[in-house]
């Protein structure tokens, strides 16, 4: 199936005298579920005041991100500390699930019979350790159906600017990667496959396509290619829009949710 990026309405909102942009997917759009990427103002602004000027419920669910696959329930994410994970899943009809992002993927998730939703963290790190296949066994032990489940990739980096080495890239290939089918590009832009990966030099840097491949996971797992929207906005490239760590080292972050 091809992978194909598309464009997301832009909206916004005005926060004491600040004006905060945000994304949304045409298809979370269509079946009426509240969400939003925002852009970097975003950070400058406390989530309750957010999500009150968005009208939402009053539940906001938060995590202590680590690039790990672990995935909670919103429920948990209400206790006194922030819990590690980088994936939420609603249990409750009542919870705004937040991801925070400055490169990664931040990765919304819909039911649209059963309204269950979720929200993931996910960079190169979640899709080696299967954050995406976890997340979607959540979905299924719940009773959802394949054909129901709903998916949109927000901005984030894109493979021009995420530049890996050698090394990093077979260890890549040996998790996420390893099929004949799957091809990569060397620094001078000439198309290698998994076989080729001895031709590359030890300093060489790869480009590599995030989205591309967490477009792969979501096939791999049933996820219908028409329900999956894939943000064309890349974080590294929009200095004005949004923070990127692989551009600015920046510690900043941009808010992303999706509401049960």
């Amino acid at each position: 199936m091809s992978f194909s990026q598309k464009y997301f309405q832009e909206n916004d909102i005005s926060i004491k005298d600040k004006k905060l942009k945000y994304y949304l997917s045409p298809t979370l759009l269509k079946n009426n579920f509240k969400h939003g990427f925002f852009n970097k103002t975003s950070s400058e602004i406390n989530l309750s005041l957010l999500s009150n000027r968005l009208n939402l419920n009053n539940k906001n669910c938060i995590l202590n991100q680590i690039h790990s696959n672990q995935i909670i329930f919103g429920s948990k994410t209400q206790e006194k500390e922030r819990v590690e994970a980088d994936g939420i899943v609603c249990d409750k009809h009542n919870q705004n699930l937040w991801i925070y992002t400055a490169d990664c993927m931040p990765i919304l998730f819909a039911d649209k019979t059963k309204r269950i939703v979720a929200a993931l963290h996910c960079g190169r790190k979640g899709l080696e350790n299967n954050i995406i296949k976890n997340l979607i066994k959540i979905f299924y032990y719940k009773g959802c159906l394949k054909e129901d489940i709903l998916v949109a990739i927000g901005p984030s980096i894109s493979k021009e600017h995420y530049l890996i080495d050698k090394e990093t890239l077979q260890d890549f290939h040996k998790k996420v990667a390893s099929n004949e089918q799957i091809s990569f590009s060397d620094s001078k832009g000439n198309i290698l496959n998994y076989k080729d990966l001895e031709k590359l030099k030890r300093n060489d840097s790869i480009p590599l396509n995030l989205k591309k491949y967490a477009h792969i996971q979501l096939l791999k797992e049933n996820i219908s290619n028409t329900n999956i929207d894939i943000s064309n906005l890349c974080t590294y490239e929009s200095n004005h829009n949004f923070y990127s760590w692989r551009r600015s080292k920046t510690y900043s972050r941009q808010w992303n949710f999706i509401s049960s």
